[in-house]
């Protein structure tokens, strides 16, 4: 008893005297270079006389399995400087038996590149548990109050679901619902947890999860932040984990399978201390449950299994309703609302003689908040009337889809009416076009081909015959010139 009361009047004495803080430095530190098979080897990172903040995650080893982390403080008094350490040890536990590399490595520890030169481990035979000295028969308080004896640690049960959530049970084909995948932990949980390796297992989540018969517009989220949320009376803080609209492109239902998530879960220390261990890290899968939408077929109509399904509206706009014929305008047919925006398509025009109609331009802008896709599709276009006279637009422009609320087709109409004077250039544009003169000279052309055909082989014939007859010259004036 007195030699733990003259210990804890040192360590506060010393405590309360104004002494030098060494700086701060990180440390990588790895286990022993030769391990039995049935030993755990571990690895640490330290951060000496400052806070340990963030890390990266521990390399893997081949030949050993992360089996989990545990934290650790130390606070040390050599003379008269006050040391302290902050550090998270990971533990491995062999495959089989080996040597096994360690390859050099990096960490990102308290946003500081921290270099280790790897080692080469060698795994031996399971070793004998050494016997318990027996002439320990007592333990020291003041290893107790430090935390240096053996910690015994306990799990804790948790209040804590993997849940996937749909905003709806039934849609038609086209309409979107809207899947959420959360990590719910309740208000009054006690077991200490905290994501491991999400974006490494949310890639092979997503594998599994996203129908394959269906259209995504992916929330896309980026920062995972606790939203407190009350569900059938009780508390819980959700933390989503990913989220996205789906559209149906089938009548075939809609299947999300159970998918697994593993968190790192703590058990604590049954005794805790001040400076030692208080907490071990382990690791628990939390599986969702699987989830099934139905699909309906859209009502007959002609346009059945083409037209946009969700909540449209029309947002036209023209630069001037005054027009004179032959004078170019543009016009835009803007579809703004709630539903699958990249599945617009352009609108019905209905083409006469009294305007040209040029290809639009489409440019589409989507929102993704709050559980909901929304957005515009606009269409730009020129037109350029030839007739003079009032037009009714809604004649030329119509855009036709179906509403999932009201369970029926609707259409969009143009609302512009245009007034356009001038002369009538309809007849311009089938003179720009006639081709009588030409059909005209059909008879004039072929008799001047004809006539130049047949210039042509006479011309033909009497160079063959002046060729015939210059040879029979010169065969005239050799053959005499033999004979003498």
């Amino acid at each position: 008893m007195m030699k733990f009361a003259l210990k804890s009047i040192l360590f506060v004495s010393l405590l309360s005297t104004s002494l030098l803080v060494r700086s701060q430095s990180i440390q990588i530190q790895l286990g022993p270079d030769e391990i039995g098979e049935n030993q755990a080897w571990s690895m640490s990172i330290s951060v000496i006389n400052g806070q340990l903040k963030s890390y990266d995650n521990f390399p893997e080893i081949d030949g050993l399995r992360k089996r989990g982390t545990s934290t650790q403080s130390q606070t040390s008094i050599v003379n008269g400087q006050v040391s302290s350490s902050q550090s998270v040890i990971m533990t491995y536990i062999p495959t089989k038996q080996g040597t096994f590399t360690v390859p050099p490595f990096s960490m990102r520890i308290n946003e500081q590149v921290t270099h280790s030169p790897g080692k080469k481990i060698k795994v031996g035979p399971p070793l004998q548990a050494q016997a318990r000295d027996p002439f320990q028969m007592g333990r020291d308080p003041f290893n107790d109050f430090f935390g240096k004896d053996e910690t015994e640690f306990v799990d804790v049960k948790e209040d804590a679901l993997l849940a996937l959530t749909t905003s709806k049970d039934e849609v038609y084909v086209g309409e979107g619902l809207t899947a959420t995948l959360s990590f719910l932990v309740a208000d009054n949980n006690r077991a200490p947890m905290q994501f491991y390796e999400l974006g490494r297992q949310l890639s092979e989540i997503l594998k599994k999860l996203k129908p394959s018969n269906c259209w995504e517009e992916n929330f896309n989220i980026e920062n995972i932040e606790g939203v407190p949320i009350n569900i059938n009376d009780k508390g819980y803080t959700q933390y989503k984990i990913y989220q996205a609209t789906f559209y149906p492109l089938n009548a075939e239902p809609v299947k999300f399978p159970s998918v697994g998530l593993e968190m790192i879960k703590f058990k604590v220390a049954k005794n805790p201390s001040f400076f030692g261990q208080n907490r071990q890290e382990d690791f628990k899968t939390f599986d969702s449950k699987a989830k099934i939408v139905s699909v309906k077929e859209l009502p007959p109509h002609p346009l059945q299994g083409s037209v946009a399904v969700g909540n449209y509206q029309l947002d036209e706009r023209i630069s001037t309703n005054n027009l004179k014929t032959g004078q170019s305008v543009g016009y835009e047919f803007n579809v703004h609302g709630e539903g699958n925006i990249s599945s617009i398509e352009r609108p019905i025009i209905s083409k006469d003689n009294n305007f040209d109609f040029y290809e639009p331009n489409v440019q589409q802008n989507i929102a993704r908040e709050s559980g909901r896709v929304s957005g515009t599709k606009s269409f730009r276009y020129f037109l350029v009337p030839k007739e003079p006279g009032d037009f009714n637009m809604g004649n030329y422009f119509q855009w036709i889809f179906f509403n999932p609320a009201k369970k029926k087709y609707d259409t969009l109409r143009s609302q512009i009416t245009l007034s356009v004077e001038g002369e009538s250039q309809r007849n311009q544009a089938i003179q720009s076009t006639d081709f009588g003169s030409f059909y005209d000279r059909i008879d004039t052309t072929d008799n001047g081909l004809r006539s130049a055909l047949q210039t042509g082989w006479i011309k033909m014939g009497m160079n063959v015959l002046i060729l015939l007859l210059l040879g029979a010259s010169v065969y005239l004036v050799f053959s005499s010139r033999s004979r003498a």
